[in-house]
């Protein structure tokens, strides 16, 4: 199918669709707002990145300051401590005055003083459990010992070391994914990039419908080419832009959080970021022709919000719903329900794929399901669009749009 051009020649449909896509890409991202916008959005990445290592890198680190007989302790209390999963550092304290200043400045979390049988502890303000439970076990084993060694047991090392090998056996009827709450994690932030991907990208397909609209370009661009190949053409320009920029900006968060350790699946990572970049495309082209559809029923930059609410708080429920959800459980059958509704699919499938609780099957119908619905609302978008774009004034009534 082609059409003539502005200079006589004729135009392909393909060709059409790709000029429009070009001159969609050309104009975004060439704005200082596509610019100012990505750098804003890894700024503000980097700067979480550098808190979790900064402050937060150290909540797994007990800092214990030694003094007096309780310096002989420093192997012996990091290495059971080490069996509690629990990082302990030791340094050695020279009086109580030292002792109170670190403690009040924050560079020690306790200070042990007194023998191995008898310990005390000073804190600024609270004891971590973990290390209260670990100081206490070790001054009953001395006091265990000793009272072994006076009751003429040969050697109490030997018999401490059996009874401590004594240990309860668990069973267990699944075993724990040791990667899940980094999983979960990762899938709040995709949940949380595309949602504002989507609603971004699509509320802009319908700005620049609007645009064009009330300053009559459009006019001029139906004259060259079919309202269907123009709607096209503008969907994909903008969503490549939008798709430019989610890359960007999840590639450089992924980079950064592995090479600060904040981060360390980088398969995980990795899959993440494909499957986000599908659902993108699935969740923009289902959402953007509605925009687009919502967009041609009005002639003003005013207007346009009253139309383009309705479809935005769809989004908006799906992301607050979904993400409560989520936290609550990720394998519930409400999450799971929620996830197969092709208008939320794209907001919730990448979340529930990031913390592994999606079936093949649940998979692949969430994309049929979600294909269907693309089909379904480009045309009813289409249609909305072919016949309220050029008319001009107050706001159209969609019943009218559709009816053309």
């Amino acid at each position: 199918m082609t059409r003539a051009g502005a200079d006589g020649g004729a135009i392909s449909a393909t060709g059409a669709i790709r000029l429009v896509a070009q001159r969609e890409l050309n104009i975004r991202l060439r704005t200082r707002s596509f610019l100012i916008g990505t750098a804003a959005i890894i700024a503000v990445i980097a700067g979480y990145v550098l808190l979790q290592v900064s402050i937060f890198g150290g909540a797994d680190r007990t800092e214990v300051g030694l003094s007096g007989q309780a310096a002989v302790l420093a192997e012996p209390l990091r290495t059971t401590a080490s069996d509690f999963d629990l990082r302990v550092e030791t340094s050695e304290v020279a009086d109580t005055g030292e002792a109170r200043s670190k403690l009040e400045a924050g560079e020690l979390d306790a200070v042990v003083s007194g023998n191995a049988a008898e310990l005390r502890v000073l804190v600024k303000s609270e004891l971590d459990p973990n290390l209260r439970a670990i100081l206490t076990d070790m001054s009953r084993q001395q006091v265990l010992a000793a009272q072994l060694a006076s009751a003429g047991v040969a050697d109490p090392a030997a018999v401490l070391a059996e009874a401590n090998a004594t240990e309860v056996q668990v069973s267990m009827l699944a075993a724990k994914d040791p990667q899940a709450d980094q999983r979960m994690v990762i899938g709040m932030i995709m949940v949380f990039l595309l949602f504002m991907a989507i609603s971004t990208y699509g509320a802009l397909v319908a700005q620049g419908v609007v645009e064009e609209k009330a300053s009559r370009v459009v006019e001029v661009l139906l004259a060259t080419v079919r309202p269907w190949q123009l709607l096209l053409g503008k969907v994909i320009g903008i969503g490549l832009v939008g798709l430019a920029q989610l890359v960007i900006v999840a590639g450089a968060g992924i980079a950064m959080a592995t090479a600060a350790g904040v981060m360390t699946l980088s398969d995980v990572a990795l899959g993440t970021l494909a499957w986000g970049v599908l659902w993108y495309l699935l969740g923009y082209f289902l959402y953007a022709t509605i925009y687009a559809g919502a967009g041609a029923l009005v002639s003003r930059q005013e207007d346009a919000q009253s139309v383009l609410t309705p479809v935005t708080m769809v989004l908006v429920i799906g992301f607050v719903v979904g993400l409560n959800l989520m936290l609550q459980d990720p394998d519930s059958t409400a999450t799971r329900t929620m996830s197969l509704v092709p208008l939320l699919s794209p907001i919730l499938m990448p979340g529930r794929v990031a913390a592994g609780q999606v079936a093949a099957w649940e998979l692949s119908l969430a994309i049929a399901l979600t294909l269907a619905g693309i089909a379904l609302f480009t045309w009813l978008g289409g249609t909305i669009y072919r016949n309220a774009v050029l008319r001009t004034g107050s706001r159209m009534k969609l019943a009218d749009a559709l009816r053309g």
